[in-house]
């Protein structure tokens, strides 16, 4: 009797855990898609305007100062 319910609650916890797995797998995916897009918009004004956004370009000609 015990060892039925304890079966059905490792089932139940395994189940558990494959659907968690799913959903963690779907929102991985679509995190990546929204990063690809936003690098895609990015790539897309970074070349209309050269040099824009560099932090390390302070405009002096030698270089460590």
């Amino acid at each position: 009797m015990q060892d039925e319910k304890d079966k059905q609650e490792r089932q139940a916890a395994i189940a558990s855990n494959e659907k968690r797995q799913h959903r963690l797998k779907l929102a991985l995916r679509e995190n990546l898609k929204r990063r690809k897009s936003q690098a895609r918009g990015r790539s897309g004004v970074a070349s209309s305007e050269p040099g824009e956004g560099r932090l390390d370009d302070a405009g002096d000609s030698e270089p460590g100062r």
